[in-house]
């Protein structure tokens, strides 16, 4: 099974967040699957926003 890629932009976009956003997500480890090339990330197409540690309704998610 071949993945298909989409930019940070490209993500951000679709979630709703900025592009460094979704740089920092790829850094931290946090969109499976994710690849760094070069200078550049390339995240799968069908790769879900990750939960946002910061709220309350995400930590009450992680246990």
């Amino acid at each position: 099974m071949e993945l298909e890629w989409i930019s940070p932009k490209q993500a951000a976009e679709q979630w709703g967040i900025t592009e460094r956003q979704a740089q920092s997500l790829c850094a931290q480890g946090k969109i499976p699957d994710a690849a760094r090339i070069g200078r550049s990330w390339l995240i799968p197409r069908n790769a879900e926003k990750p939960l946002d540690g910061r709220t309350k309704a995400a930590k009450q998610r992680k246990g």
